[in-house]
C-alpha cells in the first residue's frame, strides 16, 4: 500500500504488474492514519527525500510519500539498540562485582584474621599485607590497560583472511568519504588495510559496533541523532564525520585527543555513536536505493492521474475533510 497524508492519496499497489490502484474518497481517512502510525512503529524502514519504504512482518509493504522521519526514526530505532548494549555492559559488571563479593565471603576465614593481627601476618606470611593491598591496584590498573588498549574491539573479515581489529588500533583508524565514494584505512595485528566502497562501510560498521559495544544513555543517544539532524542526513554526516576526523588526526592536535577524551576515528563518544547510526542508515539506504527510485518513479505517474481523479467531482466538504 502507498499513502500520502499531506494530499489524502491512498493507493493499493498490485505485486504482480506494479500497477498503483487509487482507493475511493469515502474509504481512505482512517486506512491513511492507520499505514502512518504503523509506518512510525516499524524498524525495517528506509527513506529519501520523497518517498519511504517500510517492510511489516506480515508481508506487507508500507510507501510512504513525503518528507522523511528520520529523526522519530533514529531515536527509536537506535536508542533500543545502544540501551540493549548498555544494560548488558551493566549485567556483567554485576556479575562480577558479585563474583569478587563470593570470593572475598569464601576468603574471610583467612583474611580477617590477617587483618586483626596485622603484625602477626608479617611475621608469618612476609608480605601479605603488601600483597592484599596491592593485588586490587594492580588488578585495577590491568583491567584499564586491557580496555584502553589490548580489547580486542571486532575481527574483519576480508577474504580468507581475518583482521584482529584492538582498541588502540580503531583510534588511529581513518574513515574519509570523498563525494559518494568511502574509504576505511584501519590498522589490525598484522598492519593496516585500506577497505574500499561496499566493503569500507561493512568493515566501519563492525569496528563501530565493537568501539560502542558498553551502550549508550538515552540522553546520548539523542544527541547522537541530533548531530545527524544538524548535518541534514546520514550522507552528509558521514561527510562531516570524515571531516572531524582527518584534521584531528593530524600531529599537532593529536596530542590533545587524549585530552578532549576522544576515542575511535578520532570522534567523542557521542559522534561515534551518530556515525554508527549514520554507516547502518547509509548501508540501507544505498541497499534499497534501487527500489526506491523505481518506486518514486511510479508514485509521480500514480500521483499525476490521481490528481486528475480526485478533481473530477469532488464530493462537498472534501477539503474541509483534508483540512482537519
Amino acid at each position: 500500500m502507498a499513502f500520502d497524508c499531506g494530499k489524502g492519496r491512498l493507493w493499493v499497489i498490485c505485486g504482480a504488474c506494479g500497477r498503483w490502484n487509487l482507493s475511493g474518497i469515502e474509504e481512505r481517512w482512517e486506512a491513511i492514519e492507520e499505514c502512518e502510525r504503523t509506518f512510525r512503529a516499524t524498524r525495517l524502514r528506509v527513506t529519501t527525500e520523497n518517498i519511504g519504504l517500510a517492510r511489516l512482518r506480515s508481508g506487507l509493504e508500507l510507501v510512504r510519500i513525503g518528507a522523511p522521519l528520520r529523526p522519530e526514526f533514529a531515536a527509536w530505532r537506535y536508542g533500543r539498540k545502544f540501551g540493549r548494549r548498555r544494560l548488558n555492559t551493566e549485567l556483567i559488571a554485576g556479575a562480577g562485582a558479585v563474583a569478587a563479593a563470593a570470593t572475598a565471603v569464601l576468603l574471610a576465614p583467612v583474611l580477617i584474621p590477617a587483618i586483626a593481627y596485622g603484625t602477626v601476618s608479617i611475621v608469618v606470611a612476609p608480605g601479605l599485607t603488601t600483597t592484599m593491598g596491592a593485588v586490587p591496584t594492580v588488578g585495577a590498573l590491568a583491567l584499564k590497560e586491557y580496555l584502553q588498549h589490548d580489547r580486542v574491539v571486532a575481527r574483519v573479515a576480508q577474504g580468507r583472511r581475518v583482521l584482529t581489529v584492538r582498541a588502540r588500533h580503531v583510534r588511529d583508524a581513518d574513515f574519509e568519504v570523498v563525494g559518494d565514494h568511502p574509504t576505511l584505512h584501519l590498522p589490525h595485528d598484522e598492519g593496516w588495510t585500506e577497505f574500499t566502497g561496499a566493503e569500507a562501510m561493512h568493515a566501519a560498521a563492525v569496528v563501530l559496533a565493537g568501539a560502542n559495544r558498553f551502550g549508550a544513555r538515552s540522553a546520548e543517544v539523542a544527541h547522537a541523532v541530533r548531530r545527524i539532524e544538524d548535518a541534514g542526513d546520514a550522507a552528509s554526516y558521514l561527510r562531516t564525520a570524515s571531516r572531524m576526523g582527518d584534521w584531528r588526526g593530524g600531529r599537532v592536535v593529536s596530542v590533545l585527543n587524549r585530552w578532549r577524551h576522544l576515542g575511535a576515528l578520532h570522534l567523542a563518544t557521542t559522534e561515534c555513536l551518530a556515525l554508527e547510526m549514520a554507516v547502518h542508515e547509509e548501508s540501507e539506504r544505498r541497499a534499497l536505493e534501487g527500489e526506491l527510485h523505481v518506486l518514486e518513479a511510479a508514485w509521480r505517474e500514480a500521483e499525476h492521474i490521481a490528481a486528475i481523479a480526485d478533481g473530477l467531482l469532488p464530493p462537498p466538504g472534501l477539503d474541509e475533510l483534508r483540512g482537519r
